[in-house]
């Protein structure tokens, strides 16, 4: 009896799993344009350089400085073959993620601050 109770379990929940996978729809990827971002010359240059290996909202996400702009272009055609990006190209990308993407202010020191306090 218990036998036959457990395998209509797993045979009723492996169903269900089946039958879940197959009504729900399928997945899409939502696409990402270059409007969504920072305006300002080269943004559509930057924005396809990048996407051809991932979203560019990571990019948009990293704020850092042109010289660790500069060096991640260079990992990145180094280690992951991006295609190197030279002379004016390279120069524009770097302008623009340097002009949209600088480095954030640094945290508050002292860990957790209560944002009501006074300062």
């Amino acid at each position: 009896m218990r036998r036959a109770l457990l395998v209509i379990l797993v045979l009723g929940s492996s169903a269900g799993a089946v039958r879940s996978q197959t009504s729900s729809p399928a997945f899409t990827r939502r696409g990402e344009s270059p409007e969504e971002f920072t305006a300002g010359r080269g943004r559509d240059e930057t924005f396809y350089a990048c996407m051809a290996c991932h979203n560019f909202k990571l990019v948009a996400q990293q704020s850092m400085s042109r010289e660790r702009w500069n060096e991640t272009l260079t990992f990145m055609t180094v280690r992951h073959n991006m295609p190197p990006l030279e002379g004016a190209e390279r120069k524009l990308v770097l302008d623009y993620l340097e002009k949209s993407y600088p480095p954030r202010a640094p945290a508050r020191q002292g860990g957790w601050q209560n944002p009501f306090a006074p300062p």
